[in-house]
């Protein structure tokens, strides 16, 4: 890979790694609705002013957005809402952890969806290591050292959720030629006016005002909303869907990084070989299964011909 590759993969695992901790750092002054939707409404004029620069326009149709709805509260509203909620006393590297494990649940919405026709024996051995990972970090046995249950099940709801996003856009959205950009601009617009008829009965608490958490939320909705899609985009396109996928095994690992230093978050053995697992299982059901070469059929001689093509 090139300097430019190793530059993009780095700032895109940068940002998107410190997610979490804004969203703990945000949580101390906004409440989770609250939060959600300056990130939304920031993210969404982010990417629609970049789309509108280089030409490009939302997507036209009943069908169509009806679809990005439904992408945007399975893979923007609700998930947001649970992650914040979840780390208003969860871990925010526990929080990323369990993120990784989306992977898992898109497998099995995609099952249910049939655009999965059948489960290799990797992707099996992914599904299991990865609630096995899974088990590890939210360690019911010793929930003290992960955050409380309720913060643990808001992390599992919200994987769910997110994970379920990849395999309904992956039927019913991707393969229309619409750009990602567009699409990431029409969902979080969607998704912005999702939380905001929800806001009266979530997000009606008074606003602590505090500087890190006002801080944090800007770069929440500017920076690893808006500015991160572009940067996605602009990996995916130049160097490969393969590359760009690697950012889940870093972020994961700048998030949890993050947490301990940043936020002094206590990381138990349990974590560190959950999140060993999740990786793993991540990787397994990453892997595309091999092509075996099509058999080579004889070619009969034609009517009149002594010898056979070959």
């Amino acid at each position: 890979m090139s300097r430019a590759t190793y530059a993009r993969l780095a700032a895109l695992s940068l940002i998107w790694g410190s997610v979490f901790l804004w969203i703990k750092i945000s949580g101390y002054g906004f409440s989770p609705a609250q939060m959600v939707l300056i990130r939304l409404a920031l993210g969404a004029a982010v990417i629609l002013a970049i789309a509108r620069a280089k030409g490009l326009r939302l997507p036209r149709g009943a069908s169509i957005w009806g679809h990005i709805t439904v992408a945007a509260l399975l893979g923007n509203a609700i998930p947001w809402t649970l992650y914040a909620e979840g780390e208003r006393t969860g871990s925010s590297g526990v929080a990323a952890v369990v993120n990784g494990s989306a992977p898992i649940w898109t497998l099995a919405a995609a099952l249910l969806l049939t655009t999965e026709k059948r489960v290799t024996g990797a992707k099996a051995a992914g599904v299991l290591l990865g609630l096995a990972g899974t088990a590890l970090i939210a360690s019911p046995w010793n929930g003290a050292g992960t955050g409380s249950g309720s913060s643990i099940l808001c992390f599992f709801l919200g994987s769910i959720s997110f994970g379920a996003s990849f395999a309904y856009m992956g039927k019913f959205l991707v393969g229309r030629g619409i750009p990602p950009l567009v699409l990431a601009g029409g969902q979080l617009t969607v998704a912005t006016g999702i939380l905001v008829v929800a806001f009266p009965f979530l997000g009606l608490q008074a606003v602590t005002w505090r500087t890190d958490s006002v801080i944090s939320v800007i770069i929440l909705g500017v920076v690893c909303t808006g500015a991160a899609a572009l940067l996605n985009f602009e990996l995916i396109i130049k160097d490969g869907a393969t590359v760009a996928s690697t950012v889940t095994y870093l972020m994961t690992a700048v998030a949890v990084v993050l947490g301990a230093l940043v936020l002094d978050e206590p990381l138990g053995w349990t974590v560190w070989v959950g999140a060993a697992a999740v990786l793993a299982a991540t990787g397994l059901l990453r892997r595309k299964p091999r092509t075996e070469p099509a058999p080579v059929e004889p070619v009969a001689p034609r009517v009149g011909s002594t010898t056979a093509e070959s």
